[in-house]
């Protein structure tokens, strides 16, 4: 249902570097890149995060209630990923931890233009 999602960026060789750090042990590289816009992802046939300047020129704003969220697929990757992102640079947006009884475990951080990411695990 989902092609792609797009997230504002102020520099687009640091954002390209820590989404593809970030995401690597998912597949999670850059696949298309036009300067302006690049995807990332691991086939282009799949959803794909896209990270751009804005087409405006005006400076990016992370949107209030906006979220990427990013399946990890375990609890134990959920906190991988949670302090993968912090040490590239990420903000604390919120721990990992157990968020619905038997249902959710997730993990909150801010990238470093202050997009909200999500790294999940139902169950």
């Amino acid at each position: 249902m989902i092609g792609y999602v797009t997230i504002g960026v102020s520099d687009m060789n640091k954002a390209k570097q820590f989404y593809s750090d970030l995401l690597g042990e998912l597949g999670g590289k850059v696949l298309l890149d036009m300067e302006r816009i690049a995807f990332i992802g691991d086939s282009m046939a799949k959803p794909m995060l896209a990270v751009c300047v804005p087409f405006n020129g005006e400076p990016n704003h992370p949107g209030n209630g906006n979220m990427v969220a990013i399946p990890a697929g375990s609890k134990a990757a959920v906190d991988k990923f949670y302090h993968k992102a912090i040490e590239l640079g990420a903000t604390c947006d919120g721990e990992p931890g157990q968020r619905i009884p038997d249902m959710f475990y997730g993990a909150y951080v801010r990238d470093p233009d202050g997009n909200k990411l999500a790294f999940f695990e139902f169950g």
